[in-house]
């Protein structure tokens, strides 16, 4: 399976419009190709798509419950956790489980001397499967509300692409952090989708350098092009990354994108270029 991320450094660039117009190219042209929706606090790629639920699965974490009756509150169980999610007041003897900040890395069990701690399992959210043309073709994963982090979550629904295709298209968070770097992460290749402002190349200059450090080839698609400034040209020449595709600003294209329909569907040019993108990425 050749995988490829679809990314970019901040919101509103046209991350999603990308990943699902190419994967609706790369269906269409009979590839057996998978899109996982990875950004979990906001996913929406699948509302472009006429699909089937296959099955869901629930992520969860392992969250420590402390038995009262055993602890001494000696507070190392405080004194471990990384991520302050034991909250302890030894002299009033009170302790508890702040389950929000709580990651589950289990240090807090090891650490007790009485086995005072426990584990239960605290929903995160949870991965979605669904079949189009009758093939399990699209991912989903979604976070519960409130969770502090969809790393987990995003792991999962990784995961379950396996075997689904020959080609993957992730769509990754926006930003650079650690969702951003859990997508991209067992990624081939990286497209990064920017436009042509300061705020895009800003960013962008972000995603590259995390990119680096990361060892990931990626290449670079300028939204709304026509628009804004030269700068963004002047960097990607400099730093040697390649321009793989120019999309102009048009009306007919968000007017289209708004109503929840792809372009590819319509404009045949525009499903070429991204066929042939794709292609080259994959000889390269």
């Amino acid at each position: 399976m050749f995988r490829i991320a679809i990314a970019s450094g901040k919101g509103g660039t046209g991350k999603t419009f990308v990943a699902t117009n190419i994967f609706r190219s790369l269906l269409d042209s009979g590839q057996n190709v998978v899109l996982a929706d990875c950004d979990a606090e906001a996913p929406n790629s699948g509302a472009f798509f006429e699909k089937s639920l296959i099955g869901t699965i629930e992520v969860t974490q392992q969250v420590p419950v402390i038995d009262t009756g055993k602890c001494t509150y000696c507070s190392k169980c405080h004194e471990y956790c990384n991520y302050n999610a034991i909250f302890i007041l030894p002299p009033a003897r009170v302790i508890s489980v702040i389950e929000d900040l709580c990651h589950g890395c289990g240090a807090c069990t090891v650490a007790c001397p009485e086995g005072a701690i426990t584990e239960k399992p605290v929903s995160l959210g949870e991965v979605s499967l669904f079949s189009i043309n009758g093939k399990r073709s699209f991912i989903e994963a979604r976070m519960d509300i409130g969770v502090m982090s969809p790393v987990k979550v995003i792991k999962a629904a990784i995961k379950n692409i396996d075997g689904a295709g020959e080609i993957a298209i992730l769509d990754s968070p926006p930003g650079t952090s650690c969702p951003f770097i859990q997508t991209v992460a067992p990624a081939d290749y990286v497209i990064l989708v920017t436009e042509p402002t300061p705020f895009g190349l800003s960013d962008l200059i972000q995603s590259v350098e995390t990119l680096r450090t990361m060892n990931k080839p990626c290449g670079v698609i300028i939204n709304r092009s026509g628009t804004g400034n030269n700068d963004i040209y002047e960097y990607l020449e400099t730093e040697k990354i390649p321009l793989l595709l120019e999309i102009p600003f048009k009306k007919e294209t968000a007017m289209t994108y708004s109503k929840g329909d792809l372009v590819v569907k319509t404009d045949q040019f525009f499903a070429e270029q991204l066929l042939d993108m794709v292609k080259n990425i994959i000889s390269r």
